[in-house]
């Protein structure tokens, strides 16, 4: 998936409830939990820079080759991998590429596949939003539903995009590159998380057109938390300060111009653009490449991990948990490592069939189990 520059600190790199105010934690557990037994099942290795990947609902897994657009499904039952589609025009350098999937909340009824991609269109180069028809085994008719420029430095596309709750697709574009990004509010769709209707357009209620929350550098991590509704994001810091945020309808993150490293405050990296901002729940002052989450619930991984948010470590190909407090809008601790994998880095990470917890590395996806 991205290389070593991905993520790392030594690069350039809710819908309810504010919580402005609320207790915010400092986050510096490196060790392993003794609490928490766990393995990584591979799945299916040997694969070429599986970024982002989905489940349908027979349980089939569908994943994206990040440097070459390709888009693939490995029937779970059968064991094949299957081309479905190729996107054309795909720029996979650095961190660029095709980098999410979902399907359509009705799938396979509604056959509609979106990814998010980087490629050359129109002689420019451009973070899309595409939408591919399934018909049959294969795909046709790709649709641009979104584009805007990418930097011309290959770093922080973004890439992550989810259907939520609301059956509404909510997408992460970083900031280009370019801290000033993210604080503009007028077309600038770069350093923000958007909130679309299944045709690209934006969805009714959001604040800025298709904008939902600002202030963001860079992400490939956001999931909702099945108990509340929530939306909670994973983000980058430059050399300091990666983030776990509780994000909300209009919310203002706080990178932008005025950001610096000069201290280990997250204040330091979330000082832009008008007040309230919104400060994160927990954050790592010397980051960690911070990278997919999702939350285990009833996931099979022990009662030590039930309700967690799980997330990625890509610095040190490790999964991280982290416990929730009791009204699920903060973290109660420090987050502990669960495993320190030797897959080469964690990518994407996915709830799989029967709420188990599946990730992606650079050339593999793998399943977590109990030890």
């Amino acid at each position: 998936m991205r290389t070593i520059r991905l993520l790392t600190a030594a690069t350039c790199l809710v819908l309810l409830s504010p919580g402005v105010g609320a207790a915010r934690l400092q986050d510096r557990m490196t060790t392993p939990s003794s609490a928490s037994a766990v393995k990584v099942v591979p799945v299916r290795t040997g694969l070429n820079g599986p970024s982002g990947f989905t489940f349908s609902p027979s349980g089939n897994i569908w994943y994206l080759e990040r440097g070459t657009g390709e888009v693939r499904i490995i029937n779970r039952t059968t064991g094949t991998n299957h081309l479905f589609f190729t996107i054309g025009g795909v720029d996979g350098t650095g961190e660029r590429g095709a980098l999410g999937i979902a399907l359509d909340p009705a799938f396979p009824a509604t056959p509609f596949v979106y990814v998010y991609v980087t490629r050359n269109w129109r002689g420019a180069l451009r973070n899309q939003l595409v939408r591919i028809t399934k018909s049959g085994a294969h795909g046709i008719g790709l649709r641009v539903l979104l584009s805007t420029p990418a930097s011309s430095t290959p770093y922080h596309n973004g890439g992550r995009i989810l259907f939520g709750p609301d059956h509404k697709l909510y997408v992460m574009i970083g900031e280009g590159h370019h801290a000033a990004n993210s604080q503009d509010l007028t077309a600038n769709l770069r350093g923000k998380i958007l909130r679309l209707d299944r045709d690209g357009t934006a969805a009714p209620g959001n604040p800025h057109g298709r904008i939902w929350s600002f202030g963001h550098r860079n992400s490939f991590g956001f999931t909702f938390d099945p108990k509340t509704g929530r939306l909670w994001e994973t983000e980058n810091g430059p050399a300091c300060n990666d983030e776990i945020n509780l994000i909300i309808k209009g919310g203002n993150y706080g990178w932008g111009p005025s950001e610096f490293c000069g201290g280990t405050a997250p204040q330091d990296t979330n000082n832009s653009g008008p007040k309230p901002r919104h400060l994160p729940k927990t954050y790592f002052a010397g980051t960690i490449g911070i990278t997919g989450a999702a939350f285990c619930i009833s996931c099979g991984l022990g009662a030590a991990i039930n309700g967690d948010l799980v997330f990625g470590d890509v610095n040190t190909s490790s999964i991280r948990a982290i416990n929730m407090t009791a009204t699920r809008t903060g973290f109660s601790a420090a987050s502990r490592v669960l495993i320190t994998t030797s897959t080469g880095g964690v990518h994407s990470v996915e709830v799989g069939p029967n709420h188990r917890i599946y990730f992606s590395g650079p050339s593999g996806i793998y399943r977590l189990a109990p030890a």
